[in-house]
């Protein structure tokens, strides 16, 4: 059920950062996973594709969070979604579920049969593992998975990007390929899981930390490292670990790496508009924050983790060299406890809301927005909505905003 309490009030023990914008960072899960039974129904609505425009559009007006008022209107229920992807000239919405499978929404139904399964492979055990993420090439032919596969007496595992030929609206199984595979093994936390094309055309994975607290392995900070990063490839080969360093990395180490410094990246998201890049980082025991790369980024920004959580030192931390604060912060009070980060809405249906960033938190489940102002976050609001076990979030081709649940249900963002 969703809960509609409307308040426009700011947070508790929030901050908005006033400071100029910064590179991005991504959100984890951070609390245990209930298992949830699959259970299709229709839906009243479908998804499409969504991708960003060649050239930036200019930006529109502000909006006036005072007056977006919004509730959740129920189209499905999977098994644990936690991730929406959208391909070129489909109308069909694809989600991930947590244990190994792809499924659609075709038409307003659920497909009975799964577009991909590998449930097999997938390590799902722990509540941050399994399949946790999708993305399509963006000329749709190409369907590119990120998975926490099983490692024989670990309880670890390794991060592996896969690509599937897609055909016929399923992925070809006998076409595997796997892109990257990163080991993850000491511990079976802070997977990471995001992973999106963006409006580059390059493939931008967010990776957690390697997991346990604090981030002992110090592979935030470590440039020679793939854990606690955004990478960008170019995903294209013939051969598994085939892929391509963009030229225009910057070079800060290892050149897959586009940002580092950060603790569990679990959702971000391009603008797609503005082609801006808007992080949702998972802090440790006390701050989460939202970081921010212009379009005009060049990359090799440094978010800070782990000597920073949020604007606050980390053990006695001190800012980094190129670090980059975030520029929203709140703090785990009032039941908060890890970012769940969104998109900002460039939908027609819901006018006031256009230009700003929605997001939430996984324990509270409350639908959040704020604008930038002059490059600053501004207007902080509750949307009113809250959303039980909020996982994740999906954008369609018109720029609507969808809602996922590990109980189950996937919500469109309509207005009240």
């Amino acid at each position: 059920m969703v809960a509609l309490s409307c308040s426009h009030n700011r947070p508790r023990a929030s901050r908005i950062i006033a400071s100029p914008p910064a590179p991005t960072a991504v959100v984890g899960l951070e609390t245990p996973i209930p298992s949830a039974k699959p259970t299709p129904v229709n839906s009243r609505s479908s998804a499409s594709v969504s991708f960003a425009t060649p050239t930036p559009a200019p930006r529109t007006p502000a909006p006036d969070l005072s007056k977006a008022h919004v509730t959740l209107t129920q189209i499905a229920s999977l098994s644990q979604p936690v991730a929406m992807a959208v391909r070129a000239n489909d109308s069909a919405a694809y989600y991930a579920e947590r244990k190994g499978t792809v499924r659609a929404i075709r038409n307003g139904r659920v497909d009975s049969s799964a577009v991909l399964d590998i449930t097999g492979e997938a390590q799902s055990g722990y509540q941050e593992q399994g399949l946790l993420g999708l993305a399509f090439s963006p000329d749709g032919n190409r369907l590119y998975v990120y998975f926490t596969k099983t490692v024989t007496g670990s309880s670890g595992s390794d991060i592996v990007i896969r690509e599937y030929r897609f055909s016929g609206g399923r992925a070809v199984t006998s076409s595997a390929r796997d892109v990257l595979t990163i080991q993850h093994r000491q511990f079976a936390n802070h997977d990471g899981g995001n992973i999106v094309f963006g409006p580059d055309g390059y493939l931008y994975i967010g990776t957690g930390d390697g997991g346990s607290g604090g981030d002992p392995l110090g592979n935030g900070q470590n440039t020679n490292a793939l854990l606690g990063k955004l990478l960008r490839i170019d995903p294209t080969g013939a051969s598994a670990g085939d892929y391509k360093i963009p030229p225009s990395n910057p070079s800060v180490g290892r050149r897959e790496i586009w940002a580092y410094g950060l603790r569990n990246p679990w959702r971000y998201s391009f603008d797609r508009s503005t082609h801006d890049l808007w992080i949702a980082d998972v802090g440790q025991d006390s701050w989460e924050e939202v970081d921010f790369q212009p379009a005009s980024g060049r990359g090799g920004d440094n978010y800070g983790w782990n000597r920073m959580e949020g604007t606050h030192s980390y053990n006695g931390g001190t800012p980094p060299a190129n670090y980059h604060g975030p520029v929203y912060e709140y703090s785990h009070g009032g039941g908060n406890c890890s970012v769940t980060g969104g998109y900002v809405y460039r939908g027609s249906r819901i006018r006031n809301l256009v230009g700003a960033y929605l997001f939430g938190d996984f324990c509270t489940g409350r639908l959040e927005a704020f604008d930038m102002h002059n490059g600053r976050a501004a207007d902080h609001r509750f949307l009113g909505p809250q959303v039980n076990q909020l996982s994740s979030f999906g954008q369609d081709a018109s720029g609507e905003l969808y809602v996922l649940s590990l109980d189950g249900p996937v919500y469109r963002v309509d207005p009240a």
